[in-house]
């Protein structure tokens, strides 16, 4: 095995154990990295565990019985960590409004108004501010669409037609 493949493996299971917010056992440990081994992943696990646990400072991986492993915040920190993983990056009304402008881009703020209410208006500007959408002006009203921030963001396309292909397989947005 060269170096970039144990280097894979490694980044497999730091995904996983970063990504999945539970204790995760060995054996899905292994399939994260797509081998067999548990011997060989266990080897794999406690490298990263020291390693990890000897540069972070708020984070830390944890061996719970089992054998399981987390990455989690360390007890200490939970209190700071609480104040900002309580207010999402976006209400759900201002998502909604987001999904619109991604399904139907480019599209004027008055359609979006006329489809979410006049609180789209509000919504927008919010989304411009985080940087999700660019608007352009045409006429008395804006043209609305997607941003690049929005695609990396999400992890979508940057191609108006892909998002709403993605979209179309999650929710069901009529085109009016």
């Amino acid at each position: 095995m060269t170096i970039s493949d144990d280097n894979n493996i490694r980044a497999r299971i730091e995904s996983a154990l970063y990504a999945y917010g539970r204790p995760l056992e060995i054996e899905e440990l292994a399939k994260a990295a797509r081998i067999t081994s548990k011997r060989k992943t266990m080897k794999i696990v406690m490298n990263i565990m020291k390693s990890f646990n000897e540069n972070m400072v708020a984070l830390e991986i944890s061996k719970l019985p089992g054998p399981k492993f987390v990455m989690q915040l360390k007890p200490q920190y939970t209190k700071v960590a609480r104040k900002f993983s309580l207010r999402p990056l976006m209400t759900r009304s201002v998502l909604n409004t987001l999904t619109h402008v991604a399904y139907l881009q480019p599209v004027s703020s008055t359609d979006i108004a006329a489809r979410r209410g006049s609180q789209a208006y509000s919504h927008l500007k919010e989304l411009r501010k985080l940087g999700f959408v660019d608007s352009q002006r045409s006429g008395r009203s804006s043209m609305y669409r997607t941003s690049s921030s929005f695609s990396d963001y999400f992890g979508l396309s940057k191609e108006p037609t892909k998002i709403k292909q993605k979209l179309s397989t999650k929710r069901k947005i009529t085109s009016k």
